[in-house]
């Protein structure tokens, strides 16, 4: 019996959406770019999308209250914490978009591996 063989075709990277800003495309690829190229079913492109602007979004929010910090003196600390507070409500979006979409190592980590301790264990002691 002959073996004929299959063509193999190449997985092609999820491109991003058109509607992303640049720096939020930037991000896009810095992240698909990193992961196997078949980790990204089109199921998973709107959560992708969203996270790559909230990244961007999260740095921008930094980046105000960065600036309100430097400039010393009198500011306005309604309006800083309100960045403040809208810069950790977009980074725990991020973080859980993140292992959603499982690019934490937390997420990739399997623990039904046990890994032996060597050495002593002090909280035995």
């Amino acid at each position: 019996m002959a073996l004929i063989a299959q063509p193999v075709e190449p997985i092609q990277r999820p491109e991003a959406g058109y509607d992303l800003t640049d720096e939020a495309t930037r991000e896009w690829w810095e992240i698909v770019n990193r992961m196997p190229a078949d980790w990204f079913p089109a199921e998973t492109h709107a959560a992708l999308t969203q996270l790559c602007r909230l990244i961007v979004r999260c740095r921008r929010l930094a980046q105000l209250a960065e600036q309100m910090e430097k400039a010393g003196g009198d500011f306005d600390v309604a309006e800083y914490r309100n960045l403040v507070k809208a810069e950790g409500d977009a980074s725990r979006v991020v973080i859980s978009l993140m292992t959603k979409l499982r690019l934490t190592h937390q997420s990739r980590f399997d623990q039904s591996i046990q890994v032996p301790v060597k050495g002593k264990r002090p909280w035995l002691e």
